[in-house]
């Protein structure tokens, strides 16, 4: 019998196993995972370029090396070698980057396939809303003109350019005695080294950027309007990037990618524990977004068809965990009891502390973290939404690998977090996959028949629209997932506590290899050759993810004294694709009118280019987050029960009226006495 060894493959988080000498590129294509190959497989194109993550992984529980694949080959040696600017400009050498059609599998692996190696690039779907935003940027031109030095007035260049700006920003006398304003500004180390040379080229007549109406961090020669900036939102699996112009609030380009951090750990948790058990682990996590980072300012430029060093200024929001790795602080004591941040304050650094191309004077600002996992992204939704200016209960949700909620109005705001796991976004369910052309992202099942219909990303209409459907699907991202399990209850396929019924008549209800299980695509209908069905472990996986995310709203309500929201919104790209009666049919969200629910996209993302087209809001949403108070849900000891009574679907115990026309004759769980008090 053929020795098996386990393959992971990320960003896309498919896993599974593979034959002993089997090539990675063939692996992945079993799995579903399309690699970039034009030579037919003979280690000439290097399309197919990915990389071998050494170390041990406790989430995989295996032991990744270079050595579990076959050596390097002459040819693919040869390739690599022919291209020694290639490796260096991406920090990579042989052996760590292989060719994947040439690369055969002896031992358990996790590969990383980069994004030019995709043959099937994912959906990010983190797109900007359309908003308006009063424009009062941190950065400000003005032009100075001077007369140059002489014998009789031979006043040092800076003093003579600060003395300029007297005259153009407006500066008075600070009231101290004749002691004027010029004085208090400063000028960036950077732009200093340079000034003399600028200053004579210009002829002494220059713009100059000033930052925060107190640093001068750009000197132009002759005169320029624009200037240009960059709000980023990093997420723990996308990362999305808006350039701005500072003078208009225009929206100029728009960059996405997955986080590279992916292969090191698709939640929080296991890439904190990678920076603790890896003695090299939050170099490798930190320099993996700064790549990105720079990556993404290099394409977005190029869109604008602007130079790297005109954008001044980035505001970058995250998740607590990705604040930490972008400001190369190590997150260990995030992971640990009583789970404390380095700082909560809003930062500003210059770019060239945390090597990003733009001007190297330019201005990075971080906004405030909230507790020690509700992190700037919260921040940042916050100030995009406003739940503070209501007078309406809002409760904020932004969902991913970890859940962030924020309830309140403008009197009081309490918030809390709780890990949700990967599973909503297709990870640990058995054909979930992430948001890629052959992803099913819609899912209906007739009730009556028990036959499904579905749509799949790249495919017009549902599959039932075309007379023939064949090769289409490779497997089934989150929003998919929530209508599948949705679904299953709601046809009666699966029972309020998420058991698969046995005794039905249809032949996609069967025992498969790890049990009870629903077919939704036969392998006629995939290009993987596998039947794709929801399995009972998947249908687990959903339960306990969305117990986790409802048991955190019902913490937050319990404290504010309510038994429902006004109006629940949902923010996060994943959000934004849910269907929210069927998010609510299995309890994933609270009971509301559903009239009142509402996905508002990446609302993280618009906050930070609020932050960064308005610096009042800075100061606004410092003042908000000082006083929004925050729940640790280890610390509730009712956690638990409320816990449990929310595994069911879609309670044990509540009544959801306004889904209960979708599940008649529904009655409360004899088990629920159990965890009540």
């Amino acid at each position: 019998m053929t020795k098996k060894h386990n393959i992971i493959l990320q960003p896309s988080g498919r896993r599974g196993q593979a034959d002993e000498g089997m090539s990675i590129r063939s692996a992945a294509r079993e799995l579903g995972v399309e690699i970039e190959s034009i030579c037919a497989e003979n280690a000439t194109c290097g399309k197919c370029m990915v990389l071998v993550e050494a170390g041990r992984f406790e989430k995989y529980n295996i032991e990744s090396s270079r050595e579990n694949l076959s050596p390097v080959g002459n040819e693919e040696r040869a390739y690599l070698e022919r291209r020694p600017k290639l490796l260096k400009d991406k920090g990579w050498e042989i052996g760590q980057v292989r060719l994947s059609c040439q690369a055969k599998i002896c031992g358990d692996v996790l590969i990383n396939v980069p994004e030019e190696s995709r043959g099937n690039k994912q959906i990010v779907r983190k797109s900007a809303r359309d908003r308006a935003i009063e424009v009062k940027p941190a950065i400000r031109k003005y032009l100075v003109t001077m007369s140059p030095p002489t014998l009789e007035r031979p006043i040092a260049d800076w003093e003579r350019l600060a003395k300029g700006l007297e005259t153009s920003m407006g500066l008075v006398r600070n009231g101290e005695e004749n002691l004027p304003r010029w004085y208090d500004l400063q000028i960036d180390y950077q732009c200093m080294r340079t000034l003399s040379k600028t200053l004579r080229d210009a002829k002494w007549s220059v713009t100059v950027s000033v930052w925060n109406d107190k640093e001068i961090i750009s000197v132009q020669p002759g005169y320029h309007e624009d200037s240009y900036g960059a709000a980023v939102d990093i997420g723990s699996t996308t990362v999305a990037l808006y350039l701005c112009n500072l003078r208009t609030g225009e929206m100029l380009a728009a960059e996405s990618e997955m986080n590279p951090q992916i292969v090191y750990g698709e939640d929080v948790m296991s890439r904190i524990q990678y920076a603790i058990d890896q003695p090299d682990g939050l170099e490798k996590l930190h320099k993996a977004i700064i790549s990105t980072l720079n990556k993404l300012l290099k394409q977005a430029a190029k869109t604008a068809h602007i130079k790297m060093d005109e954008i001044l200024e980035m505001v970058l929001v995250g998740n607590s965990t990705m604040h930490h790795v972008l400001l190369n602080l190590h997150p260990k004591d995030l992971g640990l009891a009583p789970f404390v941040p380095t700082i909560h304050k809003s930062v500003d650094i210059k770019a060239r502390e945390l090597g990003l191309h733009i001007n190297a004077s330019g201005n990075i600002h971080v906004l405030p973290t909230i507790a020690s996992f509700v992190g700037a992204d919260t921040s940042a939704v916050i100030l995009a939404e406003e739940p503070h200016k209501q007078d309406e209960n809002w409760l904020l949700i932004d969902v991913g690998t970890n859940a962030e909620l924020v309830l309140g109005n403008r009197k009081r705001l309490v918030c809390t977090s709780t890990p949700t796991g990967p599973a909503l976004e297709g990870a640990h369910v058995e054909y979930g996959m992430r948001a890629a052309p052959g992803a099913m992202e819609r899912v209906h099942i007739d009730e009556t028949t028990l036959e499904p219909k579905y749509k799949v990303i790249g495919v017009e209409g549902w599959n039932t629209d075309h007379a023939e459907f064949t090769g289409q699907v490779k497997g089934i991202c989150g929003s998919a997932i929530i209508d599948s399990v949705a679904e299953l209850f709601r046809a009666g396929i699966v029972d309020s506590r998420g058991k698969f019924k046995k005794d039905l008549d249809s032949k996609r209800v069967r025992q498969g290899e790890s049990g009870w299980e629903y077919v939704i695509a036969w392998k006629e209908e995939t290009s993987i050759g596998r039947d794709i069905p929801i399995t009972q472990q998947d249908v687990r996986q959903i339960q306990l993810a969305k117990a986790a995310l409802f048991t955190a709203a019902r913490t937050l309500l319990k404290r504010m004294d309510l038994q429902s929201p006004d109006k629940i919104i949902l923010a996060g790209g994943f959000g934004s694709y849910i269907d929210k009666e069927k998010a609510m049919l299995i309890g994933l969200i609270p009971d509301c009118e559903l009239d009142n629910v509402y996905a508002v996209g990446n609302a993280a993302g618009d906050g930070a280019r609020i932050a960064l087209l308005n610096i009042e809001k800075r100061n606004e949403i410092d003042a908000v987050t000082r006083k929004v108070e925050r729940f640790e849900l280890p610390t509730d000891p009712e956690f638990q029960n409320q816990f449990m009574l929310a595994t069911s679907f879609p309670h044990m115990s509540e009544p959801f009226e306004h889904i209960a026309h979708l599940i008649p004759n529904r009655k409360t769980d004899p088990l629920a006495k159990n965890f009540m008090k």
